[in-house]
């Protein structure tokens, strides 16, 4: 369970979904008899796929996590987003009554469902294109699977397997500085940009203008 006051909750669907493809890599949590298992993946979203979306993505066969965890039990995709330290003395707080301390903005979505594993070689392939498509995408000459010869890749997906997270429930929380008064914000948003936290201080200056 995510500890997520009111005012740092996301729930509108489309914010989630969009931090999910932009955040690309997963912290994926599963829970069996030799306890929690974790492994970094990067995962695609198929959005219309369920209510919530559904979580494509695979790993290694060496890996212990695939036989490790309950599939009776859910399993949970984090998914992170911009962070930052947050400095007092960027409040006008400080000058004004000293009655400050620092503070760490983030930006977290967290997807949980169950997980189904899969070794059929042509799903396999088809999966591996899609997730190498999406981040290939921003290349000027993107590379795909097939410009590796036939053999080579046949041996690599032999070597993995594919999962499917099925999204029951969607969790987001954006703590950027909704708690403080106006003029610590706009002094937040200020240092931000002298930092060159161009990311964090969007995320600032989007939950001002919902405060407002």
């Amino acid at each position: 369970m995510l500890y997520n006051p009111p005012a740092f909750k996301v729930e509108d669907r489309e914010t989630l979904h969009e931090h999910i493809r932009q955040a690309g890599l997963a912290t994926l949590v599963t829970n069996g008899v030799q306890g929690p298992m974790v492994s970094h993946v990067p995962l695609l979203l198929d959005a219309e796929a369920g209510e919530h979306g559904m979580l494509l993505g695979h790993m290694a066969k060496a890996n212990p996590h695939w036989q490790s965890g309950d599939l009776n039990l859910d399993a949970l995709a984090v998914f992170h987003g911009p962070d930052a330290y947050i400095t007092p003395s960027w409040y006008a707080s400080k000058q004004e009554h000293g009655r400050v301390v620092p503070t760490w903005n983030y930006a977290v979505v967290h997807a949980r469902g169950r997980l189904t594993y899969f070794e059929d070689a042509a799903r396999l392939r088809n999966a591996v294109e899609r997730l190498t498509d999406r981040h290939e995408g921003k290349f000027a000459a993107p590379w795909a699977v097939s410009d590796a010869p036939d053999r080579f890749v046949e041996g690599q997906l032999k070597a993995i397997i594919g999962f499917e997270l099925e999204i029951t429930s969607l969790e987001g929380k954006h703590k950027v500085s909704q708690n403080r008064n106006d003029a610590d914000r706009s002094g937040v948003v200020d240092g931000l940009g002298e930092a060159g936290d161009v990311a964090m201080q969007t995320l600032v200056k989007v939950a001002m203008t919902k405060a407002d």
